[in-house]
């Protein structure tokens, strides 16, 4: 039954209603009943192990945490925008966060790779302690704010594997002419090896292994990869990886509607993302060697460790490829620097702390 609105509760809703719309034009937030609906469009399938459960959970964290009044409601790659466009779709307020790779969007921000993993860099606790402890969160807030975007870190698949191969590797020469599916600077890395590097979507990489769009893949760890049926496609799994020693996932929010937020649901977002982050990442490395355990057993992957020379040339390359990738952009050239700056900083820890525990632990 329909019952006539007082002029007390037009009022009301007026006088909420008015600053978030103010506060950006496109996105604005949807109130009903005092409550915001916000729409948060992610770069995976809804539902794929790792990236996809974890987009899911940080959208139910960020609406149980405030009592339904952030109600957020996820879409998965391709429902609202497609899986590569997540990042000018949360800008441009056609939703109001993201969850994804900042790797993705180099060709906007140069240095937004920094931010996911680089070739020989950062692993997952030294990154995290980076964009925590040493400066890297205020750089990054820096290289997004012209967009109209803050991030967040807001999960962790972990250290990853090589990647799927269709054909067994043994040495730098089978990389020559080599189509690989490869994400961020690893892609200009493989190129400098003789291989060529493509960009597709992670709902694409099944088929483009089988269409031969693609001729191996690198893209998360076994838990992921395994549910995308990877295997199936190309039996060799190599390791260690050169390219993804750590994967951070980004939560994007649309910078204009975060800040129209009042601060106790700004600082559930951020909260809930900081809660997402160490959850997913313990998450991934329980998963991940279970999930390797079955790859092994049950399904008969062939576990191959990449070829010394294969190791050394991509070692080799990737100072070079850094600096000549941020050149002429002061503010990529600054990220490099402090990024550098935090490696300095925790290879000695590393060597003495868990790397030193690591092989008497396990040897």
């Amino acid at each position: 039954m329909n019952t006539p609105l007082s002029r007390r509760k037009l009022l009301k809703a007026a006088s909420v209603a008015a600053p978030a719309a103010a506060a950006t034009m496109i996105g604005s937030p949807v109130l009903a009943a005092d409550k915001l609906h916000w729409k948060m469009v992610t770069s995976w399938p809804k539902g794929a192990p790792g990236v996809g459960t974890t987009a899911q959970r940080l959208a139910d964290r960020i609406t149980a945490m405030s009592n339904g009044k952030l109600n957020v409601k996820l879409y998965g790659a391709g429902e609202l925008v497609p899986p590569l466009e997540v990042f000018g779709a949360v800008g441009e307020g056609v939703a109001e966060l993201g969850h994804t790779a900042s790797f993705f969007w180099q060709g906007k921000a140069k240095a937004s790779v920094f931010f996911t993993t680089v070739p020989f860099g950062l692993t997952s606790g030294e990154h995290i302690a980076w964009v925590n402890q040493g400066g890297g969160q205020a750089l990054w807030d820096k290289l997004y704010a012209p967009f109209n975007i803050k991030p967040f870190m807001a999960g962790n698949t972990g250290i990853q594997m090589g990647g799927w191969f269709k054909k067994e590797i043994t040495s730098l020469k089978d990389l020559q002419g080599l189509k690989i599916r490869s994400a961020g600077l690893g892609g200009e890395i493989y190129k400098q090896m003789g291989a060529t590097a493509i960009l597709l979507p992670p709902g694409e990489i099944y088929s483009g292994l089988r269409s031969g769009v693609v001729d191996a893949a690198e893209f998360l760890g076994p838990w992921s990869d395994r549910a995308f049926g990877f295997y199936k496609a190309a039996p060799f799994y190599y390791w260690p990886t050169f390219n993804k020693p750590n994967g951070s996932a980004e939560c994007l929010v649309n910078k204009a509607a975060f800040e129209a937020l009042s601060p106790d649901l700004q600082a559930i977002v951020q909260n809930a993302c900081e809660a997402e982050n160490a959850y997913a990442l313990s998450e991934s490395d329980w998963e991940n060697a279970r999930a390797l355990a079955n790859l092994i057993d049950g399904e008969k992957a062939q576990i191959r460790e990449f070829p010394s020379d294969i190791m050394a040339k991509a070692k080799a390359l990737t100072p070079g490829i850094l600096d000549k990738f941020v050149w002429g952009d002061p503010l990529a050239e600054e990220i490099l620097s402090s990024y550098r700056q935090a490696m300095a900083l925790s290879e000695t820890w590393a060597k003495v702390g868990r790397q030193a525990f690591l092989n008497a632990r396990d040897n």
